[in-house]
C-alpha cells in the first residue's frame, strides 16, 4: 500500500508541480528519499503539527528535529538543508555579477541572501563601478548592537575586494524591517568610515521574511 501511494504522489509531481500539494504532503514526498520502507504521512503530519508549518518544520533546530520518533539522521539531515540549498539556488540564478542599478533589484537580491535564516547576519555587498557584484560578504552574525568593531572588519572587506561601493544589508529574522535605533547608528559610522578611504555607501537594507526596507529610501542615507 505505501508503494502505491508512493508511485501516486511522485507522479502527481511529475504532472502537477508542487502548487496543488499541501504542506505535509510536501514534506512526506521529501521524506520518501530518507525513509525508504515506512509510512512517512504520519510523520509528515507530526512535524507540521509541531512546527506550526512547512517553513517551521525546515528551519528547526536539527538537535530537537532529531527528537522526533521514526526520524534518523538522514532525515534530519535533508530536511535540514533544504533552507540552505534554497538559498544557494536562489543567489545562483542571479548569475556571478547581477548588476544592482535599482532599490527594487538591490532589495530582491537581498531578499535572496537571506532565505531560511533563523538568526541575524549582515552582509557588505562590494560593487563595481557599474553596480556589478563583486562579492556578497558575510561579516558578521548577531545582533549589530553587540558589534564595535563593524567599521573596521567592513572597511577590511571593502578594501579586500577592491569595492566601488556597497550595499550594507542584514535582517531583523521574525520581525518588522523597520530600521531601529541602533541600525541608523551602525549605519552612519560605517559610512563614515567607508568614505574616509572614498568608497560610497549606496544603502543598507534590511530584510524580515519577504520584506524589506531600504534605509537609502527612508532618507537615512
Amino acid at each position: 500500500m505505501h508503494e502505491g501511494h508512493r508511485n501516486r504522489l511522485k507522479k502527481r509531481f511529475l504532472e502537477e508541480g508542487l502548487d496543488g500539494f499541501e504542506d505535509h504532503q510536501i514534506l512526506e514526498l521529501l521524506l520518501f528519499y530518507a525513509i525508504p520502507r515506512r509510512d512517512t504521512n504520519e510523520t509528515a503530519h507530526f512535524l507540521i503539527n509541531k512546527y506550526g508549518s512547512l517553513s517551521g518544520v525546515l528551519e528547526a533546530d536539527p538537535k530537537d528535529l532529531a527528537k522526533t520518533p521514526g526520524l534518523g539522521e538522514n532525515s534530519t539531515l535533508l530536511l535540514s538543508l533544504i533552507p540552505s540549498l534554497a538559498r544557494i539556488y536562489l543567489k545562483d540564478r542571479w548569475g556571478t555579477r547581477p548588476t544592482l542599478n535599482s532599490t527594487t533589484k538591490a532589495g530582491e537580491y537581498v531578499l535572496n541572501l537571506y532565505a531560511g535564516r533563523t538568526y541575524e547576519v549582515f552582509y557588505i555587498i562590494c560593487l563595481d563601478a557599474q553596480h556589478k557584484v563583486i562579492y556578497p560578504a558575510l561579516v558578521h552574525e548577531g545582533t549589530i548592537d553587540q558589534a564595535p568593531v563593524y567599521p573596521r572588519n567592513i572597511v577590511e572587506t571593502a578594501l579586500r575586494h577592491k569595492a566601488h561601493s556597497v550595499i550594507l544589508a542584514h535582517n531583523h529574522p521574525g520581525g518588522s524591517p523597520a530600521p531601529s535605533p541602533q541600525d541608523i547608528e551602525v549605519t552612519k559610522k560605517i559610512r563614515t568610515a567607508l568614505e574616509s578611504i572614498s568608497i560610497t555607501v549606496l544603502d543598507h537594507i534590511i530584510a524580515a521574511g519577504e520584506l524589506y526596507v531600504s534605509c537609502m529610501e527612508k532618507g537615512l542615507i
